[in-house]
Formats: C-alpha cells, structure tokens, sequence
C-alpha cells in the first residue's frame, strides 16, 4: 500500500521535472487532471461494492459525485474551447498505477479493505494536490482551465483532509 503510494508519487515528480524541462500544454494538462478525476471515481466505486463501513462508503459516494462533477466541467470546458485533451506519459502511467491499485484492492475485505483504501486516497489526493499546485495550474495558459484546476484543487485538499480523518479513525 505505501510502496502504491510511492509509484502515484514518483509518477507526478518526473511530471514535475519533465514539466521543468518542458511545460505540459493545456491538452496534456485537461487529460492529466481528467485521468486523475477518472481514477479516484473507480476507486470510489470500488469503494462502495467493497466497504460496509457507513463513513468509508459515504467518502466514497462523496469521490464519486465530485470527481464526477469536476471530470463534466473539464469536458464540457474542453468542448467550448475545441480542445482535445492529449495523452501522455504521465495520464498512462497514472492509468497503470490505478490499474494495478484497484486490482490489489480487489483482494481485500472488511477492515483490509477500508485502510487500504483510505490511505491510497490520503496519499493520491496528496500528490495529485501537490502537482496541480506546483506544476500544473502553474503551466496552463488558459484562464477557464486554470480557474477550473484552481476550483478542483480546493475542493481535492477538502478531500484530503477528510480522508486523513477517516484514516486516522481506523488505527
């Protein structure tokens, strides 16, 4: 679980130092955060065929909607704009990293199940809130993206201190 939290982490530092040494367009950026939106929907919903624990499933319904929501705002501001949000390195190894992450998830049950998910979203939503603020809100160019990333990454950093709160609940 904290070695999955390492491989999310070191993902979104080489897209920071790649992002140093070539800034992500707005494409790259609008499919970044779209696929990070993707992934923690999945988890959520992992969550909630997996978790009989009332406060993990309401966290879980709470990913689900917001995510959801902030991933419709993106399409439909990349509609708007006619951008097509472009993959990269970074989008497909989150992608494979989330892949990998719900498959081991898959495997538990009951409490297993609640922590692993639980500190999964602690750490997820830690780096992917780091990246928006230092690598990608910093590098989009334009302002309805920008105000859209800035938007998400309020509400991710909400996301986060609740997932520490349920975290540290289980211990």
């Amino acid at each position: 679980m904290f070695m999955k939290a390492i491989g999310v982490a070191a993902v979104l530092t080489l897209a920071a130092s790649a992002a140093r040494a070539q800034a992500p367009n707005d494409a790259q950026i609008a499919h970044i955060a779209y696929t990070a939106g993707t992934i923690d929907v999945a988890a959520g919903k992992q969550a909630l065929a997996k978790s009989q624990t009332k406060a993990v499933r309401d966290f879980a319904q709470e990913m689900v909607r917001d995510h959801a929501a902030v991933n419709d705002q993106a399409l439909a501001l990349v509609k708007k704009l006619g951008v097509t949000p472009q993959d990269n390195p970074t989008s497909q190894a989150l992608s494979k990293d989330a892949a990998a992450k719900l498959a081991s998830n898959a495997k538990l049950s009951g409490a297993a199940f609640d922590k692993a998910y639980l500190t999964n979203e602690v750490a997820y939503h830690e780096t992917v809130n780091a990246a928006l603020s230092k690598t990608l809100i910093p590098n989009t160019k334009n302002a309805e993206l920008k105000s859209l990333l800035q938007t998400g990454l309020k509400l991710f950093t909400e996301h986060q201190a609740h997932a520490e709160h349920l975290a540290a609940g289980l211990k």
